[in-house]
């Protein structure tokens, strides 16, 4: 099974292709993927990247955690399980309280 890792604080010149490189020379990358600003398209300084087993991963880690990349000490550490948010919220019936109007 892979094992997903958090790659933080990147450069905004870094792409996909860019990420999965800095990886690939401590094990197979299965996905990489630097996470962009929905409206403008432009890097948010992090992403993600999944490799093969557990030993690859933690080489990446030991090797690239807190290394300059870009002029930039980079976090790489596993990445945790995405929290749940909540569903889309908002909505609702106008005036305060959400709810029935008394009238």
């Amino acid at each position: 099974m892979g094992k997903k890792l958090y790659v933080g604080n990147l450069a905004f010149s870094v792409d996909s292709a860019g990420l999965e490189q800095m990886f690939a020379p401590y094990g197979n990358v299965d996905s990489a993927s630097v996470v962009t600003d929905r409206d403008s398209g432009r890097s948010r300084g992090f992403g993600f990247i999944e490799m093969s087993n557990a030993e690859e991963a933690q080489a990446a880690i030991a090797a690239l955690n807190g290394s300059q990349q870009g002029g930039r000490a980079l976090t790489v550490n596993e990445a945790k399980p995405r929290e749940d948010r909540g569903g889309g919220g908002g909505g609702g019936r106008g005036g305060f309280g959400g709810g029935r109007s008394r009238y």
